[in-house]
């Protein structure tokens, strides 16, 4: 029997293709790390903990195709194991600096035993595969994974470009097979970026839902009579779930939002800004800048006392408290709102309605990478929530399978994302408007291969192949959107950073096509490109093709 009240969690696990072959250190990489040591690892094991209690938690789980890719790359897992282990030798020394210290030095064992916890994790309990591990969960009917676009590209900007929606959708497809060994019910659009021509796409690539910004759905035609309570769906049969405002911002919104809180940990805080050179040179970059280490000392503090050294048990219990304000907001909308849809005149049946619907979107790295406390939150919400009668946790697809789909409401939605204002400003401004004609280009240009060479072997089939590959990562958004001067993270090293990818990129793609129109292909050229950029290692670059 369906429940009254559903509280529905997604998150969104997608990280830009940042590879660095080879010995030295980068800035562009500890993203990655983080997120491994930080938000993914963090979640698995608090999968096992429920488990293992026999709560009842379910949830939805992007994880784009770019960042399976690199969590499992050999490199980039040996990267990290190397970082990990560059944190164990960092935390004993740190030990013995701060042994004096009884507070910094409970924080020192702290981020030591975590290390080498994460390292035994990863190494041992997940066998360097965390996609398997994640896999191992859904075939349980915990976990409901998600794709997205081959390599988050926001793709309302490409809606009349065929080609490029294809290959986007294909290779994430191919991606997802090998990786999870099934095929998605749901589709994440980057930033939730829908305009109404992506839904001919995901029907005709089977995806039954995808979820889309609440202004998109507030702003449709007709407007939605339940708000973002109940699923919507376009007239062709994709389900819309309406991303929860209230529920968003709780968690996100940098004043009020309950990350925002003095006992926290400062993400923004690390050791390497504090301590002399020769303290921290295993984190130091090849150019001698100051890497995150990993160990942040600090809370985030307040105006009266801006520099509190931190306390894991003192933010873990506020943690639990959060999780309890969390529910207690959900389960009061959720009331109300079920109450006004029982009376609906116009429901379904007589005296039946959809069961209200809370639908929780979030990027994954707010819980524990960037919010360190936000995996203890989310595991309390579990915990706490099971314990709740009037309410539920279900998957996505759960809960369009407990209800009567016909009924919900056909829709229109209005363009939109999550991005700045509602729209997709920060990612079409003047600091980053200047390559699209040149994505553009390239990619009818990458089409216009497709066709010309259309059943090739040998090193032009590689050529081919690698050229798509570049392709594909050109159109990434998340360039656009480290470039962006609208984005308060983005700081000058990455949006340097971001500009070069993309020109890159697209002169590796232009060296390919001239060298393929003159007959003559640099072998070690291609070696070099293939070995530095070697994401989707099976592509077919045919998926570039016209209709």
């Amino acid at each position: 029997m369906t429940p009254k009240n559903v509280i529905a969690i997604a998150l969104n696990a997608h990280l830009q293709y940042a590879r660095k072959d080879g010995t030295g250190f980068s800035f562009e990489e500890i993203p990655f790390y983080s997120m491994v040591s930080e938000t993914l690892l963090p979640l698995l094991e608090m999968f096992d903990r429920l488990e293992a209690d026999k709560v009842p938690f379910r949830m939805g789980l992007a994880v784009s195709p770019v960042l399976c890719h690199l969590l499992t790359d050999e490199t980039m897992t040996g990267n990290y194991l190397d970082y990990v282990d560059r944190q164990i030798a960092f935390g004993a020394e740190e030990r013995e600096r701060v042994k004096n210290d009884p507070a910094m030095l409970k924080l020192a064992n702290y981020y030591y035993d975590n290390a080498i916890e994460r390292r035994v994790s990863f190494t041992e309990r997940y066998e360097r595969n965390i996609p398997r591990a994640l896999a191992r969960y859904q075939k349980k009917g915990r976990l409901e994974l998600l794709t997205s676009p081959a390599t988050n590209c926001f793709l309302p900007f490409y809606a009349d470009h065929y080609e490029v929606i294809r290959a986007q959708i294909e290779t994430a497809l191919a991606s997802h097979k090998k990786h999870f060994n099934a095929k998605p019910d749901g589709f994440w659009l980057p930033e939730l970026g829908y305009s109404n021509k992506l839904s001919a796409y995901m029907r005709a690539y089977g995806f039954r839902y995808t979820i889309i910004d609440t202004l998109g759905a507030l702003l449709a035609d007709p407007p939605p009579k339940y708000g973002s309570f109940c699923p919507l769906k376009t007239k062709n049969g994709l389900v819309l779930f309406v991303k929860d405002f209230y529920s968003y911002r709780d968690i996100t919104d940098r004043e009020q939002g309950l990350p925002v809180e003095s006992v926290f940990r400062d993400f923004f805080h690390d050791a390497a800004d504090d301590l002399p050179l020769e303290n921290i040179k295993r984190f130091l970059a090849d150019d001698g800048a100051r890497l995150a280490t990993g160990f942040k000392y600090y809370s985030i503090g307040d105006s009266e006392n801006p520099a509190l050294l931190y306390d894991p048990d003192i933010a873990a219990k506020k943690a639990k408290e959060h999780a309890e304000l969390f529910l207690e907001w959900r389960v009061s909308a959720l009331s109300r709102a079920a109450g006004l849809m029982s009376e609906d005149p116009d429901a379904p049946t007589a005296g039946a309605s959809p069961a209200a619907l809370s639908l929780c979107a979030f990027n994954a790295d707010s819980f524990g990478r960037f919010w360190h406390e936000g995996t203890v939150f989310l595991e309390n919400v579990f915990r706490s929530g099971s314990a709740k009668k009037e309410i539920a946790f279900m998957t996505p697809s759960e809960y369009i399978n407990s209800g009567d789909e016909a009924s919900f409401q056909t829709i229109k939605p209005e363009f939109s994302s999550s991005g700045f204002n509602g729209y997709a400003e920060s990612l079409l401004d003047a600091s980053n408007d200047g390559f699209y004609r040149h994505i553009f280009h390239a990619a009818e240009r990458m089409a216009e291969l497709a066709e010309r060479f259309r059943n090739e072997t040998g090193i032009k089939e590689r050529a081919l192949n690698q050229a798509a590959r570049e392709i594909l990562l050109a159109l990434s958004s998340d360039w656009q959107r480290l470039m962006s001067t609208r984005d308060s993270a983005s700081v000058p090293k990455w949006r340097n950073y971001a500009k070069t990818a993309v020109e890159s990129h697209l002169k590796n793609f232009t060296t390919i096509y001239e060298a393929l129109g003159s007959d003559y292909l640099s072998t070690r050229f291609l070696t070099d490109i293939e070995h530095r950029n070697n994401i989707f290692p099976n592509i077919n670059y045919g998926v570039f093709r016209r209709k």
